[in-house]
């Protein structure tokens, strides 16, 4: 039970923080130019169920759970989605958003998707001013899997990685996730090798993960030498029920010693669920410990995970350039991963997107994994996700309401202009579209937890 307490916590959280900062950004840039915001619904759109007023504006929850609002005085194109017309005292001119000009109109469209953004972005910045930021194994290959991809293309221990699929230069992280993208894909790499640049081309094993088809090119860095120290234990998993604890140092794993956690995940993964025998240093003292691997989607498992690695101290620019980087990589990869759906490269169903149910699987996931302090990754990608997503031409979206506003000043250099009439029109149809988007993730969610 508290277990899915933790869950339904964890959910409200990420999804309401990354709501309620996009719909603050419109309230903020609304009341910074004078303008009076009639109700702002922290949840649900539609009819008002509770609330509370302080000021002109109503502060409610509304009946109908698909996001949140911000409600203006003379907006009242979507006055149908937010439970009706303005009622009350008369509201002076110049606080009402319908007569202001439209580079105003334009900033309080553009407030929600930048509080997105300025959110994603700072997340990365404070974890990395604060902690500091992992240091990235260089692209040298340190172990390689017994018939896996980087095996049967002839990668060999000790090469040095110069360019994956187009990318010259590469990091290790850069080729990983771009080979996520690549499963079953013959894919051009090139090494340095003695002195020599070897080119040839690899094909990235198929693993599943979460319903999402995700190519692994089954090799691991080399990372020198680093402490392997548990971080966490996973309830139900065989870790939990060993004499393991969270702080445990392993050192050897069934007799062979472990320079870093790569190494460790690799003799555990070929262990195939025979026994395994740990030495762990606890308080400095040598202990041996009996567990086993069991077989998940991720491989073979026996449920811990690792404080993290080494984390290197940066100043301001550092963690600066760490934000737009994180950031730069969610982009660059959604990008991909939609590229290749409209090329027909990869279905709509593994091209990894998430709707209601995917989400809570996702959320549920990183906080049986990693904890509660995973969520404030996944608050970044959602968060950017909702601030760029809002800003496509689609009605209703914010971007729907900026085109508007656009064909709005077209029309007004030939003395035509839009009707409150055809405003609500163009939002309902833009509903329409939200909730057909809506179905079509929700069936592939669905789907993918029924496979």
């Amino acid at each position: 039970m508290s277990d899915i307490l933790l869950v339904v916590f964890a959910v409200v959280f990420v999804l309401g923080v990354a709501i309620n900062i996009h719909e603050f950004g419109h309230f903020a840039v609304a009341r910074l130019l004078g303008m009076r915001v009639e109700a702002f619904s922290f949840f649900g759109i539609g009819p008002r169920i509770w609330g509370f007023k302080r000021g002109h504006t109503d502060y409610r929850i509304s009946a109908i759970p698909l996001g949140a609002y911000v409600k203006l005085y003379g907006d009242e194109a979507t006055a149908p989605l937010e439970g009706g017309e303005s009622e009350g005292e008369k509201v002076p001119d110049e606080e009402l958003y319908e007569l202001r000009p439209r580079w105003q109109k334009f900033l309080v469209m553009l407030g929600g998707p930048f509080m997105n953004i300025v959110l994603a972005l700072a997340i990365p910045f404070a974890t990395a001013l604060w902690f500091g930021v992992p240091s990235v194994p260089a692209p040298i290959v340190g172990s390689v899997v017994q018939g896996g991809a980087a095996q049967q293309a002839g990668l060999k221990p000790g090469d040095r990685i110069v360019e994956f699929d187009g990318i010259k230069d590469p990091t290790w992280t850069q080729v990983m996730e771009n080979a996520l993208l690549l499963p079953g894909m013959e894919t051009p790499i090139v090494v340095e090798r003695e002195g020599k640049r070897v080119r040839m081309a690899i094909t990235p094993g198929e693993i599943v993960n979460n319903g999402n088809k995700l190519g692994d090119l089954q090799m691991e860095p080399d990372a020198g030498v680093q402490a392997v120290v548990i971080g966490r234990i996973q309830e139900g998993m065989p870790a939990a029920e060993s004499d393991l604890a969270v702080g445990d140092r392993i050192t050897s794993v069934n007799g062979q010693t472990v320079r870093n956690i790569e190494e460790m995940q690799r003799i555990v993964k070929d262990s195939k669920g025979e026994p395994i025998s740990l030495v762990v240093n606890r308080n400095g003292e040598t202990r041996e410990v009996s567990t086993r691997a069991e077989k998940t989607e991720q491989g073979y498992l026996i449920g811990i995970a690792f404080e993290s690695g080494t984390l290197e101290p940066v100043g301001f620019v550092g963690a600066t350039t760490h934000a737009f980087n994180e950031n730069w990589r969610i982009l660059r990869l959604t990008g991909k991963a939609f590229g290749q759906m409209f090329a027909g490269e990869r279905s709509v169903k593994e091209g990894g997107i998430a709707g209601p149910v995917g989400i809570v699987q996702i959320i549920a996931t990183i906080v049986r994994d990693v904890g509660i302090g995973g969520l404030f990754y996944i608050l970044m990608v959602i968060s950017l996700n909702l601030g760029i997503f809002n800003l496509l031409p689609i009605p209703l979206l914010d971007g729907g309401q900026i085109a508007v506003l656009g064909i709005e000043a077209v029309l007004a250099m030939f003395g035509l202009t839009l009707s409150v009439a055809v405003k609500e029109k163009i939002q309902l149809a833009g509903l329409a579209i939200i909730l057909l988007l809506m179905v079509v993730v929700l069936y592939f969610d669905i789907s993918r937890l029924i496979g």
